[in-house]
């Protein structure tokens, strides 16, 4: 069943960028390994940084005494040699965060570990729960104390619950699956067993690798994590499945909740690293199959493609490749420059992204040009990379876009705005095209974003292109809601 959009409150959104997720990583290393599960774990985190740039931590097991260190900050902001050293174990997991329920604090960074009358745990959570505010409340009813103000508590708390009634923590993990609704992708550290689990749709990405030379398990969001460590890629971790691991063997669970599948289509469009894999399929030929379509459905005469770097570029080759238009840089990026959407202020903003990307005169003066982007939020940022194309001594400027309109918000982890302040949801395309400045403007359809990935095991959710979502979703979509219950 798919269940139409409802109208929601305004809530404040600073940027005009599809936020990232988070990205969650896992290890198992049998007993004396010469590596550090720590070490391991801050390598795998650099290659997951894409997915959240917000927060970090990791919590690692050494003979069931759990540890962890976490802050706000990059990887390397908040890791040091002398913090890894002194977090010694076989176990390991990590997470970084960008945050879609709850402000960026401390806090609010992960892995959350907590001891509780069975023992201890910790974990890492990707995805958003649509029922975290119902589950949470009724846990403060019974007289429960939250420290956190994201969903993520709520998802240990109602394992750490299930895990009284049960004989085991997988068991519970299974138990607590059958209460919490939403997109997750999960690793639970316990002080025997490393799990990794799913939700049933599958809306957010996680796979397991192996390494051959000396018999590491591993779990994280993305393929390129297990590339990053030399692990062999073996699978990912079905839609509603629970993976343990236990003294170096690995068994699986069928939690028993079958849905139909749900993938988040933007995983293949933005999120993810053009280098990883997921459900089967390649995102970087995604990204190109994305081209290929937006050439077939809105061709142009032109001179050359260009990409806005770095999630356009995969997109504007397949452009390029299938219209027989040579491909060009024509934007340069600056990589040591933060991100646009963490700038405070219009005015700093707009300076931001001249300092982030600036035209190559050479490869656009004169000329007509397609410029390829992944998407359209509200089209501030968009509008001054048009302009910076046109002052470079662009002749015409066609733009395409490797996604469909952005007219819903996200409920499951992305962080994309209420309808009131996507560009799409309130104008024409041909409105668009006026207000951004350019001679045409071609979003992909929304028929072909869902074809786009090449050989994938799975269905998608497009609920922010068309408002269609794959389960009932909350009446409001407030971002710091819990911050909000405790100022009232």
């Amino acid at each position: 069943m798919k269940y139409k959009m409802k109208k929601l409150p305004r809530t404040p959104f600073d940027g005009d960028a599809v936020h990232e997720e988070c990205g969650v990583f896992g290890i198992y290393l049998p007993e004396g390994a010469a590596v550090s599960p720590a070490h391991e774990a801050y390598t795998a985190l650099f290659a997951l940084q894409h997915r959240g740039q917000e927060a970090c931590g990791i919590a690692v097991c050494n003979k069931g005494v759990i540890r962890c260190h976490k802050d706000v900050g990059l990887v390397n902001d908040v890791f040091d040699e002398k913090t890894l050293e002194s977090m010694q174990g076989n176990m390991a997991i990590g997470h970084v965060r960008y945050s879609t329920t709850g402000q960026p604090s401390r806090e609010n960074a992960q892995p959350l570990a907590i001891t509780h009358v069975k023992g201890n745990l910790a974990v890492a959570h990707n995805g958003n729960l649509v029922n975290a505010s119902e589950l949470r409340r009724k846990m403060e009813m019974g007289g429960g104390i939250f420290r956190s103000t994201s969903d993520t508590e709520a998802l240990v708390y109602t394992i750490v619950r299930k895990r009284l009634i049960t004989p085991s923590i997988e068991a519970a993990v299974v138990e607590a699956m059958k209460e919490i609704i939403g997109a997750y992708s999960i690793v639970v550290m316990s002080p025997r067993k490393l799990i990794a689990a799913r939700d049933p749709r599958g809306m957010r990405p996680l796979c397991m690798g192996k390494r051959a030379e000396d018999g590491a398990v591993i779990f994280a969001s993305e393929s390129c994590a297990l590339d990053a460590l030399g692990a062999e890629f073996v699978r990912d971790i079905e839609p509603g499945e629970v993976v343990v691991v236990e003294d170096g063997n690995v068994r699986s669970i069928d939690s028993g909740i079958h849905e139909k599948t749900a993938a988040c289509v933007f995983e293949y469009i933005y999120f993810a690293r053009p280098d990883s894999v997921i459900d089967g399929a390649s995102v970087e030929e995604a990204r190109q199959e994305a081209g290929r379509y937006l050439c077939e459905e809105h061709p142009v005469e032109a001179d050359v493609v260009i990409g806005v770097p770095d999630s356009g570029i995969p997109a504007a080759i397949g452009y390029a490749k299938y219209s027989g238009i040579p491909y060009g840089v024509g934007l340069i990026k600056n990589r040591y420059i933060g991100r646009t959407f963490i700038q405070p202020g219009q005015d700093k903003r707009e300076r931001s992204v001249r300092l982030k990307l600036n035209a190559l005169r050479r490869a656009v003066e004169g000329k007509r040009v397609v410029m390829v982007d992944d998407s359209i939020v509200r089209g501030t940022t968009v509008g001054r990379l048009v302009k910076l194309i046109r002052d470079a001594g662009a002749k015409e400027v066609h733009m395409r876009i490797s996604a469909p309109p952005f007219r819903y918000p996200c409920f499951f982890g992305t962080d994309i705005p209420d309808s009131d302040q996507l560009l799409a949801h309130n104008h024409t395309v041909e409105e668009m095209r006026e207000i951004i400045g350019v001679d045409s403007l071609g979003f992909l359809s929304v028929e072909a974003a869902n074809k786009i990935a090449v050989g994938a095991r799975c269905t998608f959710c497009d609920a922010c292109f068309t408002g269609v979502y794959p389960m009932p979703v909350p009446e409001s979509v407030e971002k710091n809601m819990f911050e909000m219950e405790l100022s009232e």
